[in-house]
């Protein structure tokens, strides 16, 4: 009989958790993903603006488990799944398809942007949820400063708009005012950086609202003397490629909209609950057993697509529940059982400037250069390799120092190269 097989879908956080865990366990390990590498996404908006090499925050699969010799890599897309038969279908990268079976199965697919309703609106203001999102959205925020130069009028050109306050909303807006005034300064001598607009909207009455008041009020702030106009309490009715308007009839003219308001779970949550008997919640994410994160008997989900007790779609949950089915997996193969899941809230995190960034950790809150300091030890902590963590700190030690970004180059989407 040969050894236990366990397939995970997915190499985010979670899934690559449950891979890492598993090392010399008695199991084969397949991980499939659509893509090769492992993407650390808290960092994906300092790809967007210039300040990191995509590399530095995505090594590939295989090189983070060369050492791993009961894991496997298999590059391809998952369409459905056989419960029954314990067998994932996979789209595989020279079109033919594949079955995989399994003994244990673990679906960590994540999320995906949600546009509420109006998927329209992605054509104007796309999302930045992917490594090739950020990429291009480094290139059209560099390519907005080429166009001013030359443009009639500059200030069309340089309005930017971020829909979503959060995490995510908050470090774009940030950063592409740093990029601005700071980083390209005496590189665009014919733009005056007082010409540049950025708005940040959010429907919620504050910035970061899973944070403590005082927090919110020193981003609001910050954010404020960086240049950045906040609209709270503004609900998006309608984008084009001009701008948007809200519900209260507000016109906000801006040629470069990115959008980072809502998530819901990948479509991946809602095949497997078909295949599972499973239900979804409202946001579609499968609902799983709270003591091991399980589905059925031997199969498991976890990260953004489940609702686990409405833990938050961050890393930190991902984490812990990727660590724990390796463990559930590993007791079961021994014959024993594992303690129930219990979540360990290191709460939350968001960077302002290159000098600032906010810290809610249950009663501590921390702010400026303390701020800034534990945020830069939490997210070095968990990115994933020694070298990508040498050349993240550089880069930060650099841009600190100098104002200067990494990667201020911009790279013809594959699209317009095909048009040519």
């Amino acid at each position: 009989m040969g050894k236990h097989r366990v397939v995970v879908v997915g190499g985010g956080f979670g899934g690559l958790g449950v891979v890492r865990g598993l090392n010399r366990a008695d199991a084969e390990v397949t991980l499939i993903d659509r893509t090769n590498h492992h993407l650390f996404q808290p960092l994906l908006y300092q790809v967007a603006t210039a300040l990191l090499p995509a590399g530095d925050i995505a090594p590939a699969f295989r090189a983070i488990l060369r050492t791993q010799r009961n894991a496997h890599v298999l590059l391809g897309e998952v369409t459905g799944f056989d419960t029954a038969a314990k067998r994932v279908h996979v789209d595989l990268t020279d079109g033919r398809s594949r079955q995989v079976e399994y003994d244990t199965l673990v679906v960590a697919a994540g999320s995906r942007d949600s546009y509420f309703g109006h998927d329209e609106w992605a054509e104007s203001a796309p999302p930045m949820k992917t490594l090739e999102q950020a990429v291009d959205l480094r290139s059209r925020l560099l390519r907005a400063f080429e166009t001013a130069v030359a443009a009639d009028d500059p200030k069309q050109w340089l309005s930017f708009a971020v829909v979503g306050a959060g995490p995510t909303g908050v470090e774009l807006a940030g950063q592409i005012a740093d990029l601005a005034r700071r980083a390209l300064k005496g590189q665009f001598r014919e733009i005056d950086p007082r010409d540049v607009r950025i708005t940040l909207l959010d429907a919620a009455p504050h910035v970061l609202p899973p944070f403590s008041a005082e927090l919110r009020e020193h981003a609001r702030v910050k954010l404020e003397r960086l240049g950045v106009t906040v609209m709270t309490s503004a609900m998006v009715e309608s984008i084009d490629a001009a701008g948007l308007t809200t519900k209260d009839g507000d016109r906000v003219e801006a040629r470069t909209i990115i959008w980072a308001a809502g998530v819901q779970a990948s479509p991946l949550a809602r095949k497997l609950a078909e295949a599972t008997n499973t239900e979804t919640d409202r946001k579609g994410r499968i609902v799983v057993n709270p003591a091991d994160c399980s589905v059925t008997d031997d199969v498991f989900a976890i990260g953004d697509m489940v609702n686990l007790n409405d833990l938050p779609g961050i890393a930190e949950p991902a984490l812990q529940e990727g660590h724990h089915v390796a463990r559930v997996i590993k007791a079961r193969l021994k014959g024993r059982r594992a303690k129930p899941f219990r979540y360990l809230d290191l709460g939350t995190m968001a960077t302002i400037s290159p000098g600032d960034a906010v810290a809610d950790i249950k009663k501590l809150r921390l702010k400026g250069l303390i701020g800034k300091a534990a945020w830069a030890v939490v997210h070095i902590a968990f990115l994933v390799g020694f070298r990508n963590r040498i050349a993240v700190l550089t880069q930060w030690g650099w841009n600190l120092v100098t104002g200067r970004r990494a990667q201020p180059i911009i790279l013809e989407p594959v699209q317009a190269i095909e048009r040519k």
